[in-house]
């Protein structure tokens, strides 16, 4: 993949149309007629509809099929507290992704607020418009406080993709890894390099697959996380351990799994050698990770590596969660995203990754083959089939869980609706595109 420059990206954003995402119309306008039934007097018939039956509004409204991507740039990337404004960029891009790979409509929404009590309040205010709601980019503790209320407020599903994105995808990692390594869950040891968001949610989500608590080590850039340290907040002191270690370097002596949500090459090459036989490193940090591809493969030959990059093997990247996530629970029009539907598509990730790869896929990755193993633990995000098969399995979970209004009969039929959603947004797009 040719290196992005400063110059390419600023070209590419601005050339044309500004930014990344458009509204377009999706009724006939032509004709007189056709306005006087898109707005002025014939929109008068849904309203009074909706009215009487609040339901109707998914009927007669972009409502059930329209995710709010909403931020207030506190946490943005790699880049932290840069403000609402210069958050914007990501916030689009987002809705780009929803919209090429799941065929999701998206506003992106970027709000001016650093007060959660305050950030809550709008949020539930503009949620009648919305079928769902992706939070973005808003920085840990404040984030939990944030989602954990409206997931408590509304009544469609709420995500903050920053904690559970990375959970889900790298969970489908961790299960094909142990598979690979013939280890047992329930067994290993792990290190958690890093204490926010996504870092906090990842190890409650490994619990959930049947980690032990007690094999956890978390570490932030004060160190060990343990029974000596008096500056934790409650979300830290969930991952109190009692071993009596402070330092990162003797908190992966021996472990199995070193997970990074951190900083750039914090775990060194010595480290590294000091894990026990066959390690699993998710190195995450972006852009550059914990420790580099290029250090970890001269210093191992028998380690699984991931990191949140494209141009190594086994990238690790929220874009194989949340467009599909969101698509089967807004199809049974989910009220929540609960655990079920995170662990299921967890699951529908690890299992498509043993499956033989198409030929398109190949071909968009300019390679001969990709066969489950090590160097190829999670699906490729271009890899078409992620929408019928995590959509489903989220749907199923909600359904099965309780939190479905919509519930789904003919599961054939639903599978083939999405490949055919898919199949032919992709057609429109190279018909816009020219290709």
């Amino acid at each position: 993949m040719p290196k992005v420059t400063k110059e390419d990206a600023l070209l590419y954003h601005s050339r044309g149309r500004h930014g990344k995402i458009e509204v377009i119309p999706t009724k006939p306008y032509g004709t007189q007629f056709d306005l006087s039934l898109a707005y002025t007097p014939g929109v008068a018939f849904p309203c009074l509809e909706i009215q009487k039956q609040p339901e109707d509004v998914y009927n007669y409204t972009a409502k059930g099929n329209l995710v709010a991507v909403i931020s207030n740039g506190t946490a943005v990337l790699g880049l932290g507290d840069i403000g609402a404004m210069a958050g914007k960029p990501v916030m689009e891009g987002k809705g780009l992704l929803f919209k090429v790979f799941a065929d999701v409509d998206v506003f992106d929404i970027e709000i001016d607020e650093k007060d959660p009590a305050k950030l809550i309040e709008v949020c539930a205010k503009i949620a009648p418009t919305f079928g769902g709601i992706n939070l973005e980019d808003i920085k840990a503790p404040e984030c939990f406080e944030v989602e954990t209320k409206l997931k408590e407020m509304l009544d469609i599903p709420v995500f903050h993709d920053d904690q559970h994105g990375t959970a889900i995808i790298s969970g489908a990692g961790l299960l094909n890894s142990l598979e690979i390594t013939g280890k047992k869950i329930e067994e290993i040891r792990l290190v958690v390099c890093g204490a926010g968001a996504a870092a906090i949610s990842c190890s409650k989500l490994y619990l959930a697959l049947g980690v032990r608590k007690e094999n956890i080590v978390m570490v932030d850039s004060k160190g060990v996380i343990n029974n000596k340290r008096k500056d934790l907040n409650k979300y830290k002191q969930m991952f109190v351990t009692e071993r009596d270690i402070d330092t990162l370097a003797q908190a992966v002596r021996g472990a199995d799994l070193f997970l990074g949500l951190s900083t750039a090459n914090i775990l060194t090459k010595e480290m590294l050698a000091s894990m026990a036989e066959e390690p699993i490193v998710f190195a995450m940090a972006n852009p550059n990770p914990e420790i580099s591809y290029e250090d970890a493969m001269a210093t191992r030959n028998d380690l699984i590596f991931a990191t949140g990059r494209s141009d190594y093997p086994n990238q690790i990247n929220n874009v194989l969660g949340f467009p599909f996530i969101f698509r089967g629970a807004l199809d049974v029009r989910a009220s929540t995203i609960n655990e079920e539907m995170k662990l299921a598509a967890s699951k529908a990730l690890a299992s498509l990754a043993k499956e033989p790869v198409p030929a398109s896929v190949l071909k968009a990755y300019n390679t001969d083959k990709l066969t489950f193993g090590k160097e190829y633990i999670i699906p490729k995000p271009l890899d078409p089939r992620l929408i019928s098969q995590v959509a489903s399995a989220v749907a199923r979970a909600a359904i099965d869980s309780g939190v479905a209004k919509y519930p789904i009969k003919d599961w054939e039929a639903y599978r083939k609706s999405l490949d055919k959603r898919l199949s032919s947004h992709i057609k429109s797009i190279g018909e816009i595109s020219g290709i």
